[in-house]
């Protein structure tokens, strides 16, 4: 095979494809050149003048790497991944590398293997990195535990890269033996080891590293991810559904720091996938901020390859893969066509048919089996105050629109207790353990998501994913729930004891077994009946709610046993 690829590289045989008359974007000296791109065996072999047996005439077209997601969690995309390829593959990503803790919190080792059964076989590149943090923290009630022992063997399988986001950069930093032992062994088997430390500067940063953790998603401010940088890290800027980093970021795209910065999506709904599209949207967003399209693209391609150890991968060059996407328009990033590994699979947003891989039966039950708990009534949500409490304030979850941060409100007791007050935009808020039918069930209250009337519920909440409910009642936020539970996880809005929208999302309660366009449709109905019902403009009324369980990001949180002060990683009383 060799043996040809020499042949047609010297102009002595003829390619199997050629690209000709390319405006070819040249990811190593960061320009354009007019050339062919001779393609053999699924391989570029050839920049120069070409014959091909197929020739695709490419005049006037800009032909770049395909797209690389170097961060993102499929499971956000509330799509199995046969639908999340297709979604993605008309807007030029040809691989992603992918986190699996969402479905690794629910169903543990039988999640990932349902993951990696999935994406097998795809036009989609998927690769992955083992979840660090499942659960995120030790007092988090997620459906399973992956320790260091249980991953070590995952090493073995040629898509894994390395360890995924240590998201515990806490006990990271206060060198908790099991954390350190899973960075080891990523080490040892010669991974990657990404970061998730939102804040996190100085010399605790250089502690970070020295553990070595080599990268991070979560910075929000240019002086941090720049001291990031500084210090040895990749930042990748995050341009998601929830989370918007990259109009803080855009020096990043400057010199000397996009040689270290990649671009990614971390979580990203299907109606975002849609109408906006993927990775190709934030480069479109960066060109018209006035970034060089070049610079842009192999921040996108070529940056994230370097940074996973993806040999022959984000280049159009001698020796690189063939996955390739031919554009119209270098600045509004108008996709033609994408090839994969030189077979056309995307002709003018068309997708080839993709078959769905065949998954492990005992795997599908398990998936689609995955919710543990009893009926929900109306008094378990019923605050359960100590009569010893006492304080003049309760602690509110103070939310922040455009961002997955959240702040602590203190909030004046109303009749010596906390109280709904619609006028203060101060509503219930309860996360219900799933798993394993504990029955545990935390109680707060959020102030600034606009609800002035109803329930919202969600089996999606980071990262064990337990039953979320916010609402403005507890009758319409039992009935929310209770749906919730009978659909084996989705979406669902309440109103005077009446379903009026829901969202099924069997697959661990995170997925949907609906196209894109249909999830994507469902997600805009239920988004408007959330805006009817008072949710605020700049609050995502479910992306929102998911984060709002997530005890690693600050400042205050809300899982199954309570308020969880995430600075301190302690729990905290609801009366002050």
């Amino acid at each position: 095979m060799i043996g040809k690829a020499l042949s047609v590289a010297r102009g002595i045989e003829k390619a199997d494809l050629v690209l000709k008359n390319a405006y070819i974007v040249n990811v190593f000296s960061e320009n354009i050149e007019h050339a062919d791109v001779a393609i053999t065996n699924g391989m570029i072999v050839g920049i120069g003048e070409y014959e091909g047996i197929e020739e695709v005439d490419c005049t006037g077209k800009f032909v770049a790497p395909g797209f690389i997601d170097g961060h993102i969690h499929l499971e956000s995309s509330m799509l199995k991944p046969v639908e999340f390829a297709k979604a993605v593959l008309p807007h030029g990503t040809t691989a992603v590398i992918a986190d699996p803790h969402e479905i690794a919190n629910v169903c543990g080792l039988d999640g990932i293997e349902y993951m990696m059964e999935a994406t097998k076989e795809l036009p989609l590149d998927t690769y992955f990195v083992l979840p660090s943090c499942v659960p995120s923290t030790s007092f988090d009630e997620s459906g399973c535990v992956l320790s260091a022992e249980d991953l070590n063997g995952l090493y073995r399988e040629e898509k894994v890269l390395g360890l995924g986001e240590v998201m515990n950069y806490i006990g990271t930093i206060n060198g908790e033996e099991e954390i350190l032992h899973k960075i080891e062994d990523a080490y040892s088997n010669h991974r990657i080891v990404d970061g998730h430390a939102p804040g996190l500067t100085g010399k605790d940063l250089c502690a970070y590293v020295v553990a070595g953790v080599q990268s991070d998603h979560e910075c929000t401010n240019i002086e941090e991810a720049k001291e990031k940088i500084r210090r040895g890290q990749w930042v990748m800027i995050r341009e998601g559904t929830a989370a918007k980093n990259m109009t803080s970021l855009m020096d990043l795209f400057q010199a000397p720091y996009h040689q270290r910065t990649l671009l990614v999506t971390d979580d990203k709904h299907p109606n975002d996938l849609i109408q906006t599209g993927h990775i190709d949207y934030i480069i479109r967003r960066a060109i018209a901020f006035g970034v060089d399209p070049c610079i842009a693209i192999k921040m996108a391609t070529f940056n994230a390859a370097s940074y996973f150890g993806l040999k022959a991968r984000g280049a159009i060059a001698p020796g690189y893969q063939a996955d390739i996407v031919i554009l119209n328009d270098l600045r509004e990033l108008k996709i033609e066509k994408v090839y994969k590994q030189g077979k056309l699979i995307v002709d003018n947003n068309n997708v080839i048919k993709i078959e769905e891989p065949s998954i492990n039966p005992r795997i599908i039950d398990k998936i689609y089996h995955s919710f543990y708990c009893k009926e929900i009534v109306t008094e378990d949500f019923n605050l359960k105050i100590d009569a010893q409490a006492a304080g003049e304030f309760f602690r509110v979850i103070t939310l922040i629109k455009g961002e997955i941060l959240t702040k602590e409100g203190r909030v004046p007791l109303e009749n010596g207790k906390p109280e709904i007050s619609i006028g203060k935009d101060i509503i219930k808020l309860a996360v219900m353990e799933r798993h394993h039918n504990t029955n545990h069930i935390g109680i707060g209250f959020v102030q600034g998501y606009g609800l002035k009337k109803g329930a919202i519920a969600s089996s999606v909440s980071h990262d064990s994913h337990n039953l979320i409910v916010i609402g403005t009642n507890e009758k319409d936020m039992a009935v929310a729930a209770n749906c919730i539970r009978e659909m084996q996880g989705g979406w669902a809005i309440a109103l005077e004891g009446e379903i009026i929208g829901k969202l099924p999302l069997p697959i661990g309660g995170l997925m949907s077994d609906y196209d894109a366009l249909t999830v994507a449709q469902i997600m805009i109905g239920m988004k408007t009946k959330a805006r009817d019902l008072g949710v605020e403009e700049g609050i995502d009324p479910f992306m929102t709610l998911a984060f709002i369980s997530l005890p690693v990001i600050p400042e205050l949180r809300l899982i199954t046993t309570g308020l969880i002060d995430v600075q301190k990683q302690c729990t905290v009383s609801l009366i002050i």
